[in-house]
């Protein structure tokens, strides 16, 4: 079926190149000269429209889903639906998506589920480049409970008591955690931070080879940092580096509205989660 939109252009076209007047246009195309000549009564919605362009430029990986909490968060009074329209009319919603892996996997049986801050970290590596090709590491930590970004540590190169140092501080502003789930990297595999694990009392909960699912929590978290902070920047340098990634996490934990956490952001999901707490 085609639009009307498209079905006046397809008029005015052959009324250019033919020479012709728009009732011989339309009747042979079988449109209606009403809806040819129909002006739309409805409001545009300028202010509206340029906002959301302004959201969608400023967030280039946030689906209308996102962007429509984020009008919410600014007062405007409009459902998911209009929101869907715009954003489709504006040409926004043009975006590469990753394929999915079609892949069947399983859980390891008997991993408890998560009820509490500080139940279960998980940590893993990413790496990047500066704007002259030299690489460097990220070391990424999160709360699977409030999935809080606790940590985004870029170094050109990390050591196993790095790793450590990072743990301890965290230990030090939050507690500590009951378990840590991290990959087997030699990083993490080594007899460093098992020994820091050992006299911390925590336990540290390796995924198993080849299968980063279970580790999910933080891959789908590097995911996120990926697609809205490494692939949209141009590092110049570490301090750079930093300074953008520091950023990013204090966007991601107070303003990023967060889905499986009913759109509100880590930070608030876990303040109302200290709250019931106290109130329990």
């Amino acid at each position: 079926m085609v639009r009307p939109a498209v079905r006046r252009e397809i008029v005015h076209h052959l009324q250019q190149v033919y020479d012709i007047g728009e009732r011989r246009a339309c009747k042979a195309t079988g449109f209606h000269r009403s809806s040819q000549r129909y002006k739309s009564r409805g409001d545009p919605q300028t202010e509206l429209r340029m906002r959301l362009k302004d959201l969608a430029a400023s967030r280039v990986r946030y689906g209308y889903r996102r962007l429509h909490v984020l009008l919410l968060r600014e007062g405007y009074r409009l459902n998911h639906k209009r929101t869907y329209r715009l954003y489709r009319e504006e040409g926004l919603s043009i975006r590469s998506k990753i394929p999915k892996r079609k892949r069947a996997w399983r859980y390891r049986s008997g991993r408890p589920e998560i009820a509490g801050v500080n139940q279960y970290w998980a940590m893993g590596f990413m790496s990047d480049a500066l704007f002259d090709g030299r690489p460097f590491r990220l070391l990424t930590i999160v709360d699977c409970h409030t999935r809080e970004s606790l940590a985004i540590v870029p170094r050109t190169n990390f050591r196993a008591f790095q790793v450590v140092d990072v743990l301890e501080r965290l230990v030090t502003e939050r507690g500590k955690p009951q378990t840590v789930r991290c990959d087997n990297g030699p990083e993490f595999a080594g007899r460093m931070l098992d020994q820091w694990a050992h006299l911390s009392g925590v336990e540290i909960d390796f995924s198993r080879p080849g299968k980063p699912t279970d580790n999910a929590f933080c891959e789908a978290f590097n995911g996120r940092l990926r697609a809205e902070c490494l692939n949209a920047s141009w590092f110049l340098s570490m301090a750079d580096a930093i300074d953008r990634l520091d950023e990013w996490r204090r966007h991601y934990n107070n303003d990023r509205p967060h889905t499986s956490l009913c759109n509100l952001t880590p930070n608030e999901f876990a303040r109302q989660t200290q709250i019931a707490r106290e109130i329990a």
